[in-house]
């Protein structure tokens, strides 16, 4: 057996569960009930405030919450990165391990911990649930970077009389953009995305724009579904573009002192 016909399985499997379901979003996005092309879809969103406000604010729940993953998954990244090897193991371990628990799970929990605490639901709530659930992927691609570096250019930095604090700017911090563009990435795109955690910590008070497409999926709104959701993944394409070429330019200007 030629060695490529291995790959055959996986080509199906793409093909159906991964370019299937996008090439049918994309002819729900462009046609009416009637399958008709028509761009009523996406005027509609372009007309409608509150789907726009929707939008908008769905993106800087996903900001907020990517930047304190950042600021939280970053030191303990590096200092997951400096500790002990079975010491530094067995901390990752421990900040994956919430990973292997059901997200709806998680997110009941922290629901009824608020509920034990005293504490309204609302958006600190969300806020608190997303960065909860996302900090681990944070943390994990920072983590692998930061223990892949070679430590001798962290020691030529040293030699050549860099300061802790600038053997952490020019040295340590640019060589480990990868593991933080990772980062952001693997948690802005869920976030950016999501709808189960804004109900269930929200009381369905606050809407995002995952809850938005899911409404109108859910009330047999096919077609306009599917255009929130082709939005949604541009977004995401857009996102994943931009981190791309800063990593591209992280990686060239890096680790100059």
């Amino acid at each position: 057996m030629r060695r490529r016909n291995w790959s055959l399985p996986y080509a199906i499997f793409l093909t159906i569960f991964v370019v299937m379901p996008l090439f049918l979003i994309l002819i729900f996005a462009f046609t009416d009930a009637d399958g008709v092309f028509t761009m009523a879809n996406f005027r509609k969103f372009f007309m409608h405030p509150e789907a726009i406000n929707t939008f908008v604010y769905s993106i800087g729940i996903a900001l907020i919450t990517t930047l304190i993953c950042l600021v939280l998954g970053y030191p303990a990244a590096y200092i997951l990165s400096q500790a002990h090897l079975n010491k530094s193991r067995t901390m990752v371990v421990l900040f994956i391990l919430p990973m292997w628990v059901n997200i709806l799970i998680r997110t009941l929990a922290t629901v009824a911990l608020f509920d034990f605490m005293n504490f309204p639901l609302g958006e600190e709530a969300l806020v608190f649930g997303m960065v909860y659930n996302f900090l681990p992927f944070m943390i994990y691609p920072i983590y692998n970077t930061l223990q892949k570096l070679d430590s001798s250019l962290i020691e030529a930095a040293q030699d050549l009389g860099a300061t802790p604090f600038q053997v952490f700017m020019k040295t340590i911090l640019p060589l480990s953009m990868p593991g933080i563009v990772s980062g952001i990435v693997m948690v802005f795109m869920p976030t950016v995305s999501t709808f189960a955690i804004a109900e269930l910590l929200t009381m369905n008070n606050i809407k995002l724009f995952g809850t938005t497409v899911q409404e109108n999926i859910y009330n047999g709104m096919w077609n306009y579904g599917a255009a929130l959701s082709l939005i949604m993944l541009l977004l995401i394409g857009v996102t994943i573009l931009f981190t791309n070429e800063n990593d591209s330019a992280s990686n060239e200007g890096g680790g100059v002192i």
